[in-house]
């Protein structure tokens, strides 16, 4: 029987492998190293290698190839992070509950640990035991394609430029889509295609992605307009201003686009995986998402919503991201 307690192992596993497979710090003047090590490994969700493991438990494929993908995978999303916090991006100064890698490091070393991580990942891909040699090159060939002009490169740089002007919701869900979604949609296409999915599962799979990747950006656009989580964790920072759903349509509109969002992908995950719910519930768990309760009517003179503060602002609030 599946549980909640099963992500928190999953996660153990996913920390002990991902230690094994980065590079150990020499000595105390090895900073690549120690960037590399310190970044990865400091306390996450793991969101992504899980969705990647939870589809290979879900097609009963819970190969040793599959867990190297998963973390590959990671190291990838901890570059984008390292970049994604520097002063020139979001200016963002806590990271998962710490300093974050320029703060503690530089910027220098940030942005070559991101560029040794992403080049560690894709080594991990393309060399991974006991799949075909045609396999792994696709698969290094999605990796590459999530990261690049089309994803998660572009996605941040709209996402950055759209705060000196006022974007329309479909821009914005545009740029957030492929920041966020990128990575999702790397993860489950990857684990599809290692664990190997039919073509039906693999097509239901990716639509999945696209409905996980906005729910999870919708989940993180409310709680950026939360005070009280905001009062507690925030990272001051600059860059004030950057538009948001929940800035421009309202709380409960947004909550509601997330609700169903949600519910699309439980539909199409309940397809790849042959209705096994069970790991559907975990998926959904391991990306903090449930469906809301109804939202009350709003009053006659609703309280005007504040505007978030600033992209820095909504990366700084991702303390376990």
């Amino acid at each position: 029987a599946l549980s909640a307690s099963a992500l928190a192992g999953m996660r153990v596993v996913i920390d002990a492998r991902l230690c094994e497979l980065l590079p150990t710090p020499h000595d105390s003047y090895d900073r690549v190293g120690s960037v590399m090590h310190d970044g990865v490994l400091a306390p996450g969700k793991r969101t992504r290698p899980l969705l990647m493991l939870l589809v290979g438990r879900g097609l009963a494929n819970e190969s040793k190839p599959l867990l190297d993908l998963a973390c590959a995978l990671e190291m990838v999303h901890a570059a984008s992070l390292f970049l994604g916090d520097l002063p020139c991006m979001d200016n963002a100064w806590l990271r998962r509950g710490r300093p974050a890698i320029h703060a503690r490091y530089g910027q220098d070393a940030a942005m070559f640990g991101a560029m040794a991580l992403l080049s560690q990942a894709c080594g991990i891909v393309a060399s991974v035991p006991d799949l075909p040699g045609a396999l792994r090159a696709q698969l290094v060939q999605v990796l590459c394609e999530a990261v690049g002009a089309r994803g998660l490169v572009r996605g941040q740089l709209c996402d950055r430029r759209e705060g000196a002007s006022v974007p329309m919701a479909a821009d914005i869900t545009g740029a957030s889509g492929q920041k966020t979604g990128a990575l999702f949609d790397a993860a489950l296409q990857i684990a599809a295609l290692a664990a190997g999915a039919s073509t039906k599962a693999q097509a239901a799979l990716q639509a999945a992605a696209s409905h996980l990747g906005q729910a999870f950006w919708l989940r993180d656009d409310l709680e950026d307009a939360c005070d009280e989580l905001a009062d507690r964790i925030k990272d001051r920072c600059s860059d004030d201003g950057n538009s948001t759903l929940a800035a421009r349509l309202g709380r409960d509109a947004v909550q509601r686009r997330l609700d169903a969002h949600l519910l699309q992908a439980r539909e199409h995950l309940s397809a790849a995986l042959a209705g096994n719910e069970g790991v559907v519930g975990l998926m959904l768990d391991a990306c903090g998402l449930t469906v809301s309760e109804p939202v009350e009517a709003p009053p006659v003179n609703p309280k005007p919503v504040r505007f978030a503060r600033s992209v820095a602002h909504r990366a700084a609030l991702r303390l376990v991201r």
